[in-house]
């Protein structure tokens, strides 16, 4: 386990490979695990750096919790490890980190990707909306294993392999706090960031599952609409989750991008 102590604790991240550097971001109530196959993929060409959220995984579980937040936690990383610029790729919230990162600091990104993330925050399901209340995410938090429960019932909606992304979501929701759950997601509903989008130079790529329920696959036509230079991926088979549902697919497309001169 890797960890930098920045201004507002730690963060932890896993590094995997040599080569050119390639940061992944996860999503919300998730952690560096998801990227496990990619990272393993990419490390014969890449150094591939996957950090977690203040809040999330095993990093600080002090913060605001918000999307400018994590871009300036994400920049401090880079700094640490001196890392002057490089591609960005985000899973869900991690991609919103990822686009606004590149629109705040576009001298560190030289390529963003998003995978199933909002540009703005009204492409949430309804579910996920309700969770950025304070009050039911205090609810759900006396209630925890009947929210386990709730989610088990729904992850065969979510996932192909809905038992192993079960088992990687009830860890990583045992490791956040009521307050990392509940102001992340609350941020990120009423984040929009198209006003700012026609900034974005840099190469864009976007991969949304047709079968998507937590955030609307619409969320592709928002992107691709907005920035000067987006390629959109949709993945028919996969629902929010297409590193896991089309694993290979997956790879030979985000291998694609980086490669794209």
């Amino acid at each position: 386990m890797s960890s930098i102590v920045t201004d507002q604790g730690i963060v932890h991240y896993e590094t995997f490979g040599r080569g050119k550097p390639v940061i992944l971001l996860h999503c919300w109530l998730g952690s560096w695990s998801y990227w496990f196959s990619t990272m393993e993929f990419l490390g014969k060409r890449y150094k591939t750096y996957a950090l977690d959220f203040w809040g999330f995984g095993e990093s600080a579980k002090q913060g605001s919790f918000t999307i400018p937040e994590y871009v300036n936690m994400v920049e401090q990383f880079m700094d640490r490890m001196g890392l002057q610029r490089a591609p960005i790729m985000g899973h869900s919230m991690g991609g919103s980190v990822s686009l606004s990162l590149a629109l705040t600091y576009p001298q560190r990104v030289s390529k963003v990707a998003v995978v199933g993330s909002p540009t703005v925050g009204s492409g949430l399901s309804f579910l996920l909306k309700l969770a950025g209340n304070q009050h039911i995410a205090q609810l759900l938090y006396t209630l925890p294993q009947a929210f386990a429960f709730f989610v088990k019932l729904l992850s065969r909606f979510y996932a192909k392999d809905w038992e192993t992304w079960y088992e990687m979501f009830e860890t990583d929701l045992s490791r956040t706090t009521m307050e990392s759950f509940s102001a992340s997601i609350r941020d990120l509903r009423f984040t929009d960031l198209r006003p700012d989008m026609h900034k974005l130079r840099i190469p864009a790529m976007g991969i949304f599952g047709r079968k998507d329920n937590i955030v609307s696959p619409k969320q592709a036509e928002v992107l691709r609409n907005s920035a000067a230079d987006a390629t959109i991926h949709y993945f028919e088979n996969s629902g929010h989750f297409p590193m896991l549902d089309e694993t290979e697919r997956f790879h030979k497309v985000v291998e694609e991008f980086l490669e794209r001169e």
